[in-house]
C-alpha cells in the first residue's frame, strides 16, 4: 500500500529487535540482537518508546543491512530513523558503507537520533582521516532526505562541520530520555563503605590497554558486595556457553573469563534486554567504570554513576549531559584516586537533573524539525509502552556457568536440542534440493565431442594466436 493513502504512519526503526519481543537468553544471543554489544538496545529502546505515538506504527527492522529490502521499505514506510552510536570510528567504515548505500536508494526521509566520532580523549580526529570520504557520504546521503543531522556532542560536531556540514545539531544520545523531561538521580546514602552495593563496567579495551585492571582489583579488595556487568556478545557467551573462540577470551584480566575470581564468584551479569538491566541496578548504591552505558542505566535507575573517560565518544556525553566524569589515563596513574567511595563523594548530580529538561526539549525540538512526533508532547508520555512492558517477563541477567545443576543445565541442553532438530531439517532439505539438482543435471544433454574439444583446445589456441600477433 502506498503512504499517500496509507492512514497510520509506519516508522522502520534501525533496532536489534522490538522491544516487547521476549527472547531467551539462547535465542538472544545466537541471533545476536544486541549487535556485539548490549549498551545499543538501551538507546533503541528508548528511541522505540519516544516514537510510539497515537497513529504511529514503530517497525524494527533489525541492524543488518539488506539492500534488496530498499524498494520495500519505500512502499511501505514512511521514515526511516537510525539512532547510533559511535559510528564514525574505522572499524565500522565497512558497515557505514553499506548502510550508505543503502540510504541512497530510499525515498522516504532518514533521521540519525544522534551518532558519534570515535577518538581518543585529546579529541585529535588523525585516526579518522582514512575513513573521511565515508562519513562524506555517509552524511550527505542523509541530509538530502533529511533537515539536519543528530550528533552526540561537541567533538563530532566540530568533526563534521571541520568537514563543511553545517545542518549538525547536538541533541546526545536518546537513552537518557527514556524517561522523557525527568530524570531523578540522588545519592541515597550519605557516604560509600566497605558494605555497600557497587556496579562495576569496563571494556576489554580500558582493561587491557588503559590501565582500568589496576583500579577493578584494588576495588575488588576493598568491596565485597561489587558486580561486574559486562557488555560485549563474547562476554556472555562467556558466562553462558563458557565459550573461549572469540579472541575476546585471551583477556584472562575480564571477570567475565571463567578463570576470573569474579566469575568463579557470580559477582559479574551480562544483560540482554535493558528492563533487566535498569531494575537490577535501582538496587545498588553506584556504579562507575568505562562504558557510557553501563553507567546510563544506573542513572535511568536513579543510581548515582561516575563515568571513567577512556574516548571521545564518551567524553563528550558526559560534558553534553553533565554527567559525573573523569579521565581514565589520569585516574589509571593513581588508582586510590578512582576509588568508589572517594568518587561517590566528589560526584555533583545537581546539573545533569537540574538542565535536563532544557536538553530534552533540544532533542524532541530536532525530532520535530525532521517531521517526528514524540509520546511526550504528543501521545500518552510512554505510559501504555511502559504498562505493556510490565507485563511482559524478560529473561534476568546472565550469570556464569559455575554449576551442574539439572535447572541449570536444562534450558541450555533443550535450546541445543531443537537447534540440532532444525539443522537436521534443513540438512534433509538441502539433501534433496541436491537430489533433483543431479537428476536435473543428468538429464540434461551432454555436449558433443566437437564442442568439448573447441572449449579444451580452440580457446586456449586462440589466445595463443592473439598473443603471438601482439609480440
Amino acid at each position: 500500500m502506498s503512504s499517500t493513502v496509507r492512514q497510520q504512519k509506519r516508522i522502520l526503526l534501525r533496532s536489534g529487535k522490538n522491544p516487547y519481543d521476549v527472547l531467551s537468553v539462547e535465542e538472544a544471543l545466537h541471533r545476536d540482537v544486541i549487535a556485539t554489544n548490549s549498551g545499543n538496545l538501551v538507546f533503541q529502546e528508548a528511541a522505540h518508546k519516544l516514537l510510539e505515538v497515537p497513529g504511529t506504527e514503530v517497525v524494527s527492522g533489525g541492524v543488518r543491512t539488506d539492500m534488496a529490502a530498499a524498494a520495500r521499505v519505500n512502499e511501505e514506510y514512511d521514515a526511516f530513523v537510525v539512532p547510533l552510536a559511535n559510528a564514525f570510528r574505522p572499524s565500522f567504515e565497512a558497515a557505514l558503507t553499506r548502510l550508505t548505500r543503502f540510504i541512497s536508494r530510499l525515498r522516504i526521509p532518514v533521521v540519525v537520533l544522534g551518532v558519534g566520532a570515535q577518538t581518543g580523549v585529546g579529541y585529535d580526529p588523525a585516526r579518522l582521516k582514512r575513513m573521511e570520504p565515508a562519513v562524506r557520504d555517509f552524511c550527505a546521503a542523509v541530509l538530502e532526505r533529511s533537515a539536519s543531522i543528530g550528533v552526540r556532542g561537541e567533538f563530532t560536531e566540530r568533526y563534521l562541520k571541520d568537514m563543511g556540514f553545517h545542518d549538525v545539531e547536538v541533541i546526545g544520545c536518546p537513552s537518557l530520555f527514556m524517561h522523557g523531561p525527568d530524570l531523578d538521580v540522588r545519592k541515597r546514602v550519605p557516604e560509600l563503605t566497605p558494605d555497600s552495593r557497587i556496579s562495576v563496567n569496563g571494556s576489554h579495551g580500558a582493561l587491557r590497554s588503559q590501565g582500568f585492571d589496576k583500579i577493578l582489583d584494588r576495588t575488588r579488595s576493598l568491596y565485597p558486595n561489587l558486580r561486574f556487568v559486562g557488555q560485549n556478545l563474547s562476554d556472555a557467551r562467556q558466562l553462558h556457553w563458557r565459550d573461549l573462540t572469540d579472541p575476546n577470551a585471551r583477556l584472562t584480566s575480564m571477570p567475565t573469563h571463567p578463570d576470573h575470581p569474579m566469575y568463579r564468584a557470580d559477582q559479574v551479569r551480562v544483560y540482554v534486554d535493558p528492563r533487566t538491566w535498569i531494575e537490577d541496578l535501582r538496587e545498588f548504591d553506584f556504579s562507575f567504570g568505562s562504558r557510557i552505558h553501563g553507567n546510563i542505566t544506573a542513572l535511568l535507575a536513579g543510581t548515582p554513576a561516575t563515568v571513567l573517560c577512556g574516548d571521545s565518544r564518551t567524553l563528550e556525553l558526559c560534558r553534553y549531559f553533565e554527567i559525573p566524569h573523569r579521565r581514565l589515563d589520569q585516574a589509571a596513574k593513581d588508582p586510590a584516586s578512582a576509588d568508589p567511595a572517594l568518587l561517590y563523594a566528589q560526584a555533583d548530580f545537581g546539573a545533569l537533573v537540574g538542565n535536563h529538561g532544557e536538553r530534552f526539549a533540544r532533542f524532541t525540538g530536532f525530532m520535530e524539525r525532521n517531521g517526528l512526533r514524540n509520546t511526550f508532547a504528543h501521545g500518552d508520555g510512554g505510559a501504555a509502552f511502559e504498562k505493556r512492558m510490565r507485563s511482559l517477563s524478560f529473561p534476568p541477567g546472565v550469570r556464569p556457568w559455575n554449576d551442574t545443576d539439572p535447572a541449570s543445565l536444562s534450558g541450555r541442553f533443550s535450546w541445543l536440542h531443537s537447534q540440532v532438530s532444525e539443522l537436521s531439517q534443513d540438512n534433509a532439505e538441502l539433501r534433496k534440493e541436491l537430489a533433483r539438482a543431479k537428476k536435473a543435471q543428468s538429464a540434461a544433454p551432454a555436449p558433443s565431442v566437437y564442442r568439448r574439444a573447441r572449449r579444451a583446445v580452440g580457446r586456449p589456441l586462440k589466445r595463443a594466436l592473439q598473443s603471438g600477433r601482439q609480440q
